[in-house]
């Protein structure tokens, strides 16, 4: 079975539209929901970065039903490993059970805020293994000690934890990061339908666990609106992961892309008000072997309209052609 969900993304919404958006989301039968985390929006036009954390202690009691987790919480710089440990045990109490912790290497874009200036891959890599390791060893209980080669904790404990560990998914591009996080994480997230790195994953993970990946839409009644939107607001996703991760603020990103064309997007994401083109477009994910995709509607002021879509129109549409 493959499930679907819905992307609360901070990007594009202030923190009271986010919470109504999941309540409604849920009610719509999307499977689970996605957050954001981030403190810049990738390009002026978005317009918005409420605090992740906060807006999913908010959610956790506007839901019921739906699966929760960050996409994705970088816990190497403008956060510790120790105190997104804490902030996850507790939306994980909150949401009676229903929250999985997303984490990832980050982005330069939200990261440099800091002042501790972006390190090269390789780097940020090692400091995700190494908060990999503080935050697993936390959520176990009891004190915690630490010395590695980039993050130092002195006797943390976790007072609240749940009776459910909290699980964590990781973001993987490649061979490297799969072999680094497989083994220390308990489901992958990935932005690309690449059917080798669920196969590497697997070859290193030996449970079952999620493939997590994420599909950009653009609904609209006008398809022609659907694709002026996506690209005033959406054309940084041109860039790839590699790129995206580099580039310093929203004023990067738009010098980067600005001669991405309203057609170049319009190849790359499904825009307009036929399910079809989205049910193609996520086909790629579940042959690859994706348990999961959560899909990202652009445009914080066209949810409501696309929620309606979504519960009249594409889960159904989805469901019957994965599932």
């Amino acid at each position: 079975m493959v499930a679907f969900g819905y992307t609360l993304m901070t990007e594009q919404a202030g923190p009271r539209e986010l919470v109504r958006f999941a309540a409604e989301a849920e009610r719509a039968g999307f499977d689970f929901e996605v957050m954001s985390d981030h403190y810049f929006p990738w390009l002026d036009e978005q317009g918005h970065a409420p605090n992740a954390w906060s807006v999913l202690g908010a959610v956790t009691q506007a839901t019921e039903r739906v699966e929760l987790m960050t996409y994705v919480t970088c816990p190497i710089m403008r956060y510790h490993p120790a105190v997104v440990a804490q902030q996850a045990a507790t939306v994980q109490l909150l949401s009676g059970n229903r929250f999985t912790l997303g984490l990832g290497a980050g982005e330069n874009l939200n990261e440099h805020v800091v002042g501790r200036g972006w390190p090269p891959v390789n780097v940020r890599h090692e400091m995700l293994v190494e908060a990999l390791q503080i935050i697993s060893e936390l959520f176990q209980g009891g004190y915690v000690n630490y010395a590695g080669d980039h993050f130092r904790v002195d006797s943390a404990k976790l007072w609240d934890l749940p009776e459910t560990r909290v699980p964590i998914a990781t973001a993987v591009s490649g061979a490297q990061s799969v072999e680094h996080f497989a083994p220390l994480s308990d489901a992958m997230i990935a932005v690309e339908p690449d059917a080798d790195l669920v196969g590497s994953w697997n070859s290193l993970h030996k449970a079952e666990s999620a493939k997590i990946a994420q599909l950009p839409v653009c609904w609209d009644p006008n398809r022609d609106a659907a694709v002026r939107r996506a690209h005033e607001q959406f054309r940084w996703f041109a860039g790839g992961w590699k790129v995206n991760a580099e580039l310093p603020g929203p004023s990067a990103f738009a010098a980067a892309t600005q001669f991405v064309t309203e057609d170049d997007v319009a190849q790359n994401i499904p825009c307009g008000p036929d399910p079809d083109p989205i049910v193609a477009a996520a086909k790629p994910f579940w042959e690859a072997g994706f348990t999961h995709l959560a899909l990202v509607q652009i445009g914080g002021e066209h949810q409501d309209g696309f929620v309606e879509f979504a519960r009249d129109r594409l889960l159904p549409a989805l469901n019957e052609a994965a599932n």
